[in-house]
C-alpha cells in the first residue's frame, strides 16, 4: 500500500474517532466511513470475508456483553447485601 493511502486511512479513521468522542457524530461517522472505504478499496477480498462473518462476530459480542452484564449485576447485588449488613451492624452497635 502506498504511503499516501496509509495516511488517508489512518488520518480519517483517527479524526473520525476524535469527532465521535467529542460528540460530533455525523462528521465523525463520515470521516471514519471514508477511511474504511479507502481501506476496503485496497483489500476488497478481506472486507468481503469480514462482511460475511459479521453475524458471527455480532453474536459472539452479544454473548460476551450478556455475560459481563450478569457479572456486573452479581457484583452490584453483593455490594448491596454487604452495605445492608454493614448498616445493620452500625445500628446494633449504637443501639438505635
Amino acid at each position: 500500500m502506498q504511503n499516501w493511502k496509509k495516511a488517508v486511512i489512518f488520518g480519517s479513521i483517527g479524526a473520525g474517532a476524535v469527532l465521535l468522542i467529542s460528540r460530533r457524530r455525523p462528521a465523525g461517522m463520515a470521516l471514519a466511513a471514508a477511511g474504511l472505504a479507502v481501506l476496503a478499496s485496497e483489500y476488497p477480498e478481506k472486507f468481503e470475508a469480514v462482511w460475511e462473518s459479521a453475524p458471527d462476530y455480532l453474536r459472539k459480542g452479544m454473548q460476551i456483553f450478556g455475560t459481563l452484564q450478569k457479572l456486573g449485576e452479581g457484583f452490584a447485588e453483593e455490594a448491596e447485601r454487604r452495605s445492608v449488613n454493614a448498616w445493620r451492624n452500625v445500628r446494633s452497635e449504637f443501639g438505635s
